[in-house]
């Protein structure tokens, strides 16, 4: 198995490749967060070796603060980074198209 890191700014659609997304735009997700990630990957049985809620990826220090999202996490998994992040990304916009809306 590989293990690599991952932050939460790799599969953000509010990002461009420049500043780290990794995913395409049509699989990125807006503002993903570290607690999103450890349940899609229970889900998907990608082992979360360590996760730091509170650390911001460093490469996106010159951000306007309202884009620079919270996390960072060392997965393990059979696939590679490029290949794990598409399927946690897909399986965050399914949860999120699942959770019912709030009524008024």
């Amino acid at each position: 198995m590989k293990k690599f890191v991952v932050w939460t700014n790799e599969l953000d659609a509010r990002l461009s490749k420049k500043y780290g997304r990794i995913v395409p735009k049509t699989l990125a997700v807006d503002a993903p967060s570290a607690d999103e990630i450890i349940r899609v990957c229970k889900e998907l049985g990608i082992n979360v070796v360590s996760v730091e809620k509170e650390k911001r990826n460093p490469r996106l220090s010159g951000l306007d603060e309202n884009l620079r999202t919270k996390g960072m996490l060392v997965l393990e998994s059979e696939d590679g980074k490029s290949a794990t992040l598409r399927k946690i990304a897909q399986k965050i916009r399914e949860f999120r198209k699942a959770k019912p809306k709030k009524r008024r």
